[in-house]
């Protein structure tokens, strides 16, 4: 028992001394932040029903007279291009999933644009939130790091086999 003491008090000294000795090391050097940047994109996302877009699961609701299927899940995987043209450039892609939450079309969407071409090849931005008239940009990768804004989207065309939609994004970025 006198031993077990008399090593448990050799411990605590022992610690107690390499705490008191070993003094975090650091260099303060000024903070000098990065000025924000801020990004206006445009763009439009073309989405195939049944290809590029594709309900994963779905509710089994027997009275739904809804011409949205109420509480499905889709993921999505559709080119970005430059202009509402099935033809024009292909900049990048959209990818997440969306949960159609409501009896009228809105849904609960996380996405991410990323881009594959031009100035902003490797990033990306990703904006999670309920698809009303805009969604939150919260965050991104590459020059994109750090991100915020809003996505302000337009329905251009909707019918049973299409979907394309134009983007005008602005982002605060560093």
């Amino acid at each position: 028992m006198k031993g077990t003491l008399m090593l448990s008090w050799i411990l605590i000294i022992c610690l107690s001394q390499v705490a008191v000795r070993s003094q975090y090391y650091s260099d303060t050097l000024p903070y000098r932040p990065r000025p924000p940047k801020v990004t206006n994109l445009h763009f439009f996302m073309h989405e195939l029903t049944g290809v590029t877009a594709v309900v994963l699961t779905q509710a089994n609701i027997t009275s739904n007279n809804s011409s949205v299927p109420f509480a499905s899940l889709v993921a999505v995987n559709d080119p970005l291009r430059t202009g509402p043209e099935p033809d024009s450039e292909v900049i990048g892609n959209v990818q997440g999933i969306a949960l159609l939450a409501g009896m009228n079309a809105s849904s609960t969407q996380y996405i991410d644009f990323g881009f594959n071409t031009g100035k902003f090849n490797g990033s990306s931005l990703s904006v999670f939130s309920r698809g009303e008239p805009g969604l939150a940009v919260v965050g991104g990768r590459g020059r994109f790091m750090m991100a915020t804004g809003t996505a302000l989207f337009n329905p251009i065309l909707i019918n049973a086999t299409n979907v394309i939609i134009e983007f005008n994004v602005t982002v605060i970025h560093y």
